[in-house]
């Protein structure tokens, strides 16, 4: 199974949507809370070159993008085969 990352904000709506979608198909995933800044926020936007924005997600080290991103490999059907499903 993929090793699924995401960075959220605690009120955020995309990032609950996110996390609805993955919850749903069943795969675990690693939550870094960013809201209070800091490192773990300095190392998002590293990460995502540059986007602030949450969520950002990654699948096996791979940047994602956000919430419409995620969203968007679903529909296509490309999201099962990254997850590894």
């Amino acid at each position: 199974m993929a090793r699924i990352e995401i960075y959220t904000k605690f009120t955020c709506p995309y990032c609950f949507r996110a996390k609805s979608l993955l919850s749903g198909k069943g795969v675990e995933f690693e939550e870094t809370e960013i809201s209070m800044g800091g490192e773990p926020r300095a190392e998002m936007i590293r990460r995502a070159g540059g986007r602030m924005t949450v969520p950002q997600i990654f699948i096996d080290g791979d940047h994602i993008g956000g919430s419409d991103e995620l969203a968007a490999l679903d529909r296509a059907g490309k999201l099962d085969p990254l997850l590894g499903l």
